[in-house]
């Protein structure tokens, strides 16, 4: 059964596992969330439950250690939905990471087309918690009461609503998971900088460039003010085993957003991620919330 199984929403709400959700939101919302695989060693691991992000990031820093990702199976996502609607929903809607970063989308849209139209299955075009605020104002629309195009819509504009913004310590990682091009890879070791990446039409790409971590540190806050506009906003710092950095980080962005700020949560990231980012992330989720 997947994490988080509810069935007493009209429209159920599915996920992936990369939505990276904060624990205290985790009984707050009803939420079917289908977990990623990832393989350490030739053993493989169901993401937050058999697989931590620790042990990716320890493994990560062995020599000998391969460590990749694999999406769920369509029939992973067909069981789910099944289950939902047996158990009494009108309708489900299906969020999931960027389909230019996983196949997990295509899974889900295989497993829809098999179930029949009561699934609608949308790209967010990102993933962390710019996944999860799509998913959660999803949740929210259907407690309210909508009906599943209804929900839909909410969900896809509220995916548009997000700007994701993350610095690594090397982009070695995402290139050799294919996540990053090769030319911007180079840029990160041959010049010795630091870039800021950001989610760009579900594809990451460099943002900025600093000379040393703090800098780009630094940068992140100026670029998440810079995205939150002029409106009410909700943000989540995400971090790879650094609580203390992801903490000063919540803060300086708070201190600039002032009242505009509604929710401010920090969260690890996953196994999964973790495997293509590599020890060192910070990143800043930025939700408008119109």
């Amino acid at each position: 059964m997947p994490i988080g199984y509810r069935a007493r929403m009209p429209v159920a709400v599915v996920t992936d596992s990369t939505a990276y959700l904060p624990a205290e939101l985790s009984g707050s919302y009803e939420l079917t969330v289908v977990p990623l695989t990832v393989v350490i060693n030739g053993r493989d691991g169901l993401e937050g439950l058999e697989i931590q992000p620790a042990e990716v990031a320890r493994a990560l820093g062995g020599r000998r250690t391969a460590v990749s990702t694999s999406r769920p199976a369509p029939s992973q996502f067909a069981a789910a939905y099944r289950e939902l609607l047996d158990a009494g929903a009108d309708g489900i809607v299906s969020i999931h990471l960027s389909a230019k970063l996983s196949g997990t989308f295509e899974a889900a849209t295989m497993a829809a087309a098999e179930i029949g139209s009561r699934v609608e299955v949308v790209d967010s075009g990102t993933t962390g918690m710019g996944l999860g605020f799509a998913a959660l104002a999803a949740a929210a629309a259907s407690r309210a009461g909508q009906d599943l195009d209804s929900v839909r819509r909410v969900t896809v504009q509220h995916a548009s609503q997000v700007s994701t913004l993350f610095y690594v310590d090397t982009l070695e990682f995402l290139r050799r998971g294919g996540r990053i091009g090769a030319a911007q890879a180079l840029l990160g070791t041959a010049l010795a900088v630091k870039p800021i990446l950001h989610m760009a039409d579900g594809t990451i790409v460099v943002k900025d460039k600093v000379r040393t971590a703090g800098r780009a540190l630094a940068k992140l806050v100026d670029l998440a003010v810079e995205a939150s506009g002029e409106g009410e906003v909700d943000i989540a710092v995400h971090h790879l085993e650094e609580p203390d950095r992801a903490a000063a980080l919540a803060d300086a962005v708070a201190m600039r957003l002032g009242d505009r700020l509604r929710d401010c949560y920090i969260t690890e990231i996953g196994a999964v991620v973790a495997a293509h980012v590599g020890p060192g992330l910070a990143g800043v989720v930025v939700h408008r919330r119109a």
